[in-house]
C-alpha cells in the first residue's frame, strides 16, 4: 500500500510561482510513477502533470506546458510540482496520485489509472 500527502498549496496573485509537494509512504519502492491532477468546482478531474520514478518520463498538459515542471526526489520519496506564471484559471484543488505497475505514457493522464490518492491542498490564484 503507498500512502500520498500534498503540501504547499496557497493563496497567490496572477503571475506568481508555487511549488507544491508530495509524500509518498508505505510501499515506495513498488512505485512506478506519479502525478498531479486538478479540480475546480464544478469541473472534473484534470490532468495536470506525470513523471516516472526514473524521471525518464514526464507528462504535461497543454495548459500548463512551459509553466509547470514535476521532479522526484527517490531519496526523500518526494514529488513537486514547480507552478510558475499562475493564472487565476489554476485555481483548483490539487491532488497527487501514485500508481504501483507500468503504463503507457498516454495512460499516465488518466485518472482511473492510479490507486493512491492524497487529500489535496488548494492553489488559489487571484486576479
Amino acid at each position: 500500500q503507498v500512502h500520498v500527502v500534498e503540501s504547499g498549496g496557497g493563496l497567490v496573485q496572477a503571475g506568481g510561482s508555487l511549488r507544491l509537494s508530495c509524500a509518498a509512504s508505505g510501499r515506495t519502492r513498488s512505485i512506478y510513477a506519479m502525478a498531479w491532477f486538478r479540480q475546480a468546482p464544478g469541473k472534473e478531474r484534470e490532468f495536470v502533470a506525470a513523471i516516472n520514478r526514473s524521471g525518464g518520463i514526464t507528462r504535461y498538459a497543454d495548459s500548463v506546458k512551459g509553466r509547470f515542471f514535476i521532479s522526484g526526489d527517490n531519496a526523500k520519496n518526494t514529488q513537486y510540482l514547480q507552478m510558475n506564471s499562475l493564472k487565476p484559471e489554476d485555481t483548483a484543488l490539487y491532488y497527487c496520485a501514485a500508481r504501483v505497475t507500468p503504463i503507457s505514457s498516454i495512460a499516465l493522464t488518466m485518472p482511473a489509472q492510479f490507486g493512491s490518492w492524497g487529500q489535496g491542498t488548494q492553489v488559489t490564484i487571484s486576479s
